[in-house]
């Protein structure tokens, strides 16, 4: 087993949150950040960076290059071993990881929502579907439909169009008022937004925008090949090779909620320096609520200059990360999603698809921790990751608890007991 490697501050994630609390506290700290990936970036910036936002993310990406920091990629958290020890595991093998303060920057992930045929070969996540083609996954000629709701789907058509993908529709499931509003709030709220917005639109200018429209169906043998579409109480279907389909994002609250920390809302309870209610861990970026990069890059030097002891140069950033939540919470309101996306499933339909467990045979449970263990709903390989949080929105379940392991792991990871500082 590899030794304990220890620092001054650890941070768990290396999309913009985490590289911009990293940046802040290696300034005066040692530094460790461990990312699963096998490069900085996370999600929004994988494999190089998106369109409208390469200058943002170059910025921070050579900052981060340049910064007095050991970077640990490749490697998982799997569970907490005491108070400030963490076991992670690398190249099937555990390692620990010791720390004086602790910074979670661990992101969020895609929200699905079953309906019929949503596991069809080809039924991808929007955002799941922009990491594969950025790893290499062609789609040229491709006619690729993008569905679901929020602004990432206009990002992510725009890039498979880059990619020379044929992009006919983009459905939102908000309503235009609610839309209409969210964008004549942002020359107030976010001017950067707002030409975003009219960039990815007028690279898109030959597809179709459909808002108040959500897929019902999915229709395939072997792959899909088509979906049905609802819009008010109009249906029809549209021909494709590829769905991509994300309802917005939810925070990876795994390892605060395994932490200790105190969760309300889908996000981590944090105070004015990124402090959640356990001492010492910080928390920046999606855990604290959904709000793009430019609030996790802001978030982040909180976090990280908090992580050192440098309040004031934290504070200096406080009236930015005020004005970025002001977008957050009208970009919570403009897209929040519908009752009627409750109903998508029938009774046929998987709900967990690691262990095909169908609508049906969840509907006499009022909790999710009964219907874990009378039907091994979320019991699977995402570790209810995909169904969990469906199972939320559909029948109002909450989660009582996290448990080790966050991630699956090999038995000698799981075996591995803390090192005595003292052999």
């Amino acid at each position: 087993m590899a030794q304990p490697e220890r620092f001054d501050v650890l941070v768990i994630g290396a999309g913009p949150a985490g590289i911009a609390a990293a940046c802040a506290a290696s300034e005066v700290a040692s530094v460790g950040v461990v990312d699963d990936n096998p490069a900085a970036g996370g999600q929004i910036w994988r494999g190089g960076t998106p369109p409208l936002r390469d200058r943002l993310a170059a910025r921070w990406l050579q900052r981060f290059q340049q910064a007095k920091v050991t970077r640990i990629h490749g490697t998982q958290v799997v569970a907490r071993l005491e108070p400030g020890v963490l076991l992670t595991e690398r190249d099937g093998q555990p390692v620990e990881l010791r720390y004086e303060k602790l910074i979670l920057a661990t992101g969020a992930r895609e929200q699905f929502l079953p309906f019929p045929g949503w596991t069809l070969p080809n039924v991808v996540g929007a955002g799941g579907l922009q990491a594969l083609v950025k790893s290499g996954m062609p789609v040229r000629g491709k006619r690729v439909i993008v569905a679901g709701s929020g602004p990432l789907l206009l990002s992510v058509a725009a890039f498979l169009q880059q990619h020379e993908a044929i992009v006919p529709l983009v459905t939102e499931q908000a309503p235009w008022h609610r839309v209409a509003r969210f964008g004549l709030q942002l020359p107030r709220l976010a001017p950067g937004k707002l030409l975003q917005g009219i960039a990815y639109r007028w690279a898109l200018r030959h597809t179709r925008y459909a808002l108040d429209c959500w897929p019902t169906t999915a229709h395939g043998t072997t792959k899909v090949e088509a979906v049905s579409l609802r819009a008010g109480q109009r249906t029809w279907t549209e021909a494709c090779d590829i769905l991509a389909c994300g309802f917005g994002l939810i925070p990876n609250l795994e390892l605060p909620g395994l932490l200790g920390c105190e969760l309300h809302n889908d996000a981590v309870v944090v105070d004015s320096f990124q402090e959640s209610t356990v001492p010492g861990v910080f928390c920046a970026g999606e855990l604290t609520g959904i709000g793009g990069a430019e609030l996790a890059l802001t978030e982040g030097e909180i976090a990280g200059f908090s992580a050192i002891g440098e309040k004031q140069q934290a504070a200096s950033r406080f009236a930015a990360r005020a004005r970025q939540r002001r977008f957050a919470q009208a970009l919570d309101r403009a897209f929040v999603l519908r009752d009627e996306l409750r109903n998508l499933s029938d009774d046929d339909t998987f709900i967990c698809r690691c262990e095909d467990v169908a609508r049906k045979r969840l509907a006499g449970f009022t909790a999710w921790r009964a219907a874990k263990l009378h039907t091994r709903c979320g019991m699977g390989p995402c570790q209810g990751r995909v169904c969990g949080p469906a199972t939320q929105f559909i029948f109002g379940w909450e989660h009582e608890s996290v448990r080790p392991p966050i991630f699956p792991a090999t038995v000698d990871t799981l075996a591995h007991r803390p090192t005595n500082e003292t052999d």
